[in-house]
């Protein structure tokens, strides 16, 4: 992987394209540390640190920004909205025709597909920010209480999230890697950061703990690269068809079908609604005992619910997932119309029945992945070295950060590739 960084960075354009990636994300971080007018970010600071706050709703939120959520700055909403706004158009693109018709209409249909998605993006936006405002309110962590507060401060965090969005575009356009991608990896990145005065506090008191977490944390993330690289291939072989003087066809190749097809999103959903309980106690504090008795990881009696609810949500949600986003319908017509056939499979509907059995196998092996990763580190916190839970990182965070590592890569190696650089592969 280093080599193909390296040998990308001696490419001019390809050097060009990771330079504006690098600023474009140094320039994101320091909106995220930019203060918002009228809020006291210390005392929002203070209120996220209790473990009610760290386990709902929010703490998940402040996990996504880099800690930029629970900071009260610029770029607090970060780039969720886009990423809401984004799987709302894709779950429409499903139920209405006419976004199905525009999906499946070229470059102009995504054009316009991007455009609305962009407004969904500000109107989310605009009631995230009246959101975190009440919550501000609510906590008397605002040193002025009037309309022209209320304004600048729904004001400057739909701008920032609107920023967020532009500054995602702008690297896919260019720069290397996807935009959002890049965003949530470098926020991600900036969170651990700030738990490394945790970590050096461990060293000191639990030094065992620490080296067998960090030797834990290493064969976790080796796993992950293990599931995000495996895949199942179908051969396909394409018949021979003559036009004119040429015949074209004939090949074999293969339809690849990745383990972790749907990537990371079964366990945000999941963790979205597992943390709706907490996020509710915030709301309604007499609830706040209840939640934490019955559904809270921490519950010494009854925390096997909260477990079993998270693992059985994220294997429904990978379902849900590659439900919406791989057709197998689509994918045998495209073989047929292009002369492929699975061997040992007639075109249409058998190939179409067949790919379906083995997605649906495929996806139960990395919905079991997911919910493992989900999930290690709550049974970890369970037993006498509570610390593993600081130190490891979650299962969202590490499949991004691989996530993201590797599909850097494989651009890279696609864009060298493309230019024809021999001895570089």
């Amino acid at each position: 992987m280093w080599q193909t960084y390296k040998n990308a960075w001696s490419i001019d354009d390809l050097r060009k394209k990771m330079k504006f990636t690098l600023f474009i994300i140094i320039l994101f971080r320091i909106g995220c540390a930019i203060p918002v007018p009228f809020i006291d970010s210390e005392a929002i600071k203070a209120w996220f640190k209790e473990e009610s706050v760290t386990g709902s709703l929010l703490g998940y939120f402040n996990l996504l920004s880099g800690n930029a959520f629970a900071s009260a700055t610029l770029f607090a909403l970060g780039i969720n909205p886009y990423i809401t706004s984004s799987i709302v158009m894709q779950l429409l693109t499903i139920a209405i025709p006419y976004f199905e018709k525009l999906q499946k209409s070229g470059p102009e249909g995504q054009a316009k597909i991007q455009k609305i998605t962009r407004w969904v993006t500000v109107i989310l936006s605009l009631v995230t920010a009246y959101g975190y405002y009440a919550t501000v309110k609510s906590k008397n962590a605002l040193f002025e209480d009037n309309w022209f507060t209320l304004i600048v401060i729904i004001a400057s965090y739909t701008a920032g999230s609107c920023l967020v969005m532009w500054i995602g575009e702008k690297i896919d356009e260019k720069g290397i890697g996807n935009g959002i991608s890049i965003i949530l990896f470098a926020n991600i990145v900036a969170g651990l950061a700030f738990n490394m005065v945790a970590i050096f506090e461990f060293i000191s008191k639990e030094p065992v703990a620490v080296v067998a977490s960090l030797l834990m944390m290493v064969g976790i993330t080796a796993l992950v690269v293990f599931f995000s690289k495996s895949e199942r291939r179908l051969p396909v072989q394409y018949a021979k068809r003559q036009v004119g003087r040429k015949m074209y066809g004939g090949m074999n190749t293969n339809l690849p079908i990745k383990v972790l097809m749907s990537g990371v999103m079964p366990i945000i959903f999941a963790n979205a609604f597992t943390s709706l309980p907490n996020t509710l106690s915030l709301i309604f504090p007499s609830w706040e005992n209840a939640v934490k008795t019955y559904f809270s990881p921490s519950s010494p009696k009854w925390g096997w619910i909260y477990v079993l609810v998270n693992f059985l949500l994220i294997i429904a949600f990978a379902y849900f997932y590659i439900s919406i986003s791989f057709n197998p319908v689509e994918v045998a017509n495209n073989l047929k119309k292009n002369g492929g056939t699975i061997l040992g499979y007639r075109p249409g509907k058998p190939t179409a029945d067949y790919i379906q059995k083995v997605l649906n196998r495929i996806t139960l092996i990395g919905a079991f992945f997911l919910s493992f990763m989900a999930i290690f580190p709550i049974l970890m916190s369970w037993t006498n070295y509570g610390s593993f839970r600081t130190l490891i990182f979650g299962g969202t965070t590490i499949i991004i950060i691989v996530g993201v590592a590797l599909d850097t890569t494989r651009d890279l190696e696609s864009e060298i590739t493309m230019r024809h650089y021999k001895g570089f592969l």
